[in-house]
């Protein structure tokens, strides 16, 4: 889905019926798939845009215009049936962030009409769960051409249908424990329900605490570093983008999941969605500590 978004950072969330003073703000396209795309242009990688139609309105054509000057690709629709979605995110020094968003089903519906041919030659698809069953069609083509696909499923796992239907067609599914990311479940058992489910790799995120990452006899624990958080907006889409970036290199897992780490981790030390330098980035990869674990007992 093409959002447009303004993220607002604060100290914190003020109580109902107040105010809160606005320390930063800072405007980018939502959802995670568009900033998978924009962060990896940042890093000079070919990508492009499957996505909804837009309002032919001011905020539809601004967002096109956007996708423009990064070099993302695919063709942006507009229509004079809907109006542009809108989303804002509230960050607050926690790293936390709260949002609010616009998800119509007849916005979402356009995505049924969406031109494919972007999917010839790809490398890779990504999609994002909560876009409903309105990823299908392009998981089932990419399958077809024989183009992994990275699922981002977050929760979705939970629901042992959408688990089924999803990640029964993803190669990578990154998820979250649960909702709010509090780590009430076992990132093992959440591995393990996303491998039954035929993923090829795992990767359960932790927030500040790093990540697990499951893929065939390989078991990472992957340690973020500790940074001071400013804006959390955004941290587990840059996951996704520094994990694929490492993969579309050739890179080991571990080296994929250190960058994709190191990204992350730096991306919360300041507001907005522009990308650190590779060399920053590399620099603080290699102090990330990543152990390996042997298969643990089911429970």
């Amino acid at each position: 889905m093409l959002t447009p978004v303004a993220i607002l950072v604060v100290e914190q969330l003020p109580e109902h019926n107040t105010g809160a003073l606005i320390k930063d703000a800072s405007e980018f396209i939502f959802d995670d798939a568009a900033i998978v795309a924009c962060l990896l242009r940042q890093w000079d990688i070919p990508t492009g845009m499957i996505g909804t139609a837009v309002g032919d309105d001011m905020r539809g054509h601004n967002l096109a215009q956007q996708l423009k000057e990064w070099g993302v690709q695919g063709q942006v629709r507009f229509s004079k049936d809907i109006k542009t979605p809108l989303e804002i995110d509230i960050s607050d020094q926690t790293g936390a962030r709260t949002y609010f968003w616009q998800r119509e089903e007849h916005v979402l519906a356009t995505l049924d009409t969406a031109d494919l041919s972007l999917l010839r030659g790809a490398q890779m698809l990504y999609v994002d769960w909560y876009d409903g069953d309105h990823i299908v069609r392009a998981m089932d083509e990419a399958a077809r051409l024989g183009i992994p696909v990275f699922l981002n499923l977050e929760h979705g796992h939970t629901d042992p249908a959408l688990l089924a239907r999803y990640a029964g067609r993803a190669c990578i599914c990154q998820a979250v424990t649960d909702a709010a990311q509090k780590e009430d479940s076992d990132p093992f058992e959440v591995a393990r329900k996303l491998i039954r489910a035929g993923v090829e790799t795992a990767i359960i995120t932790l927030a500040s605490e790093g990540s697990l990452v499951v893929s065939g006899e390989e078991i990472l624990r992957v340690h973020a570093p500790q940074m001071m958080a400013v804006d959390g907006c955004g941290a587990g889409a840059t996951y996704s983008a520094g994990f694929i970036f490492g993969r579309l290199q050739g890179w080991s897992l571990e080296e994929s999941v250190r960058f994709a780490t190191a990204a992350a981790s730096l991306k919360v030390t300041r507001a907005g969605l522009e990308m650190f330098p590779l060399d920053e980035i590399k620099a603080l990869a290699a102090k990330v500590v990543v152990e390996r674990l042997a298969i643990p007992a089911s429970k």
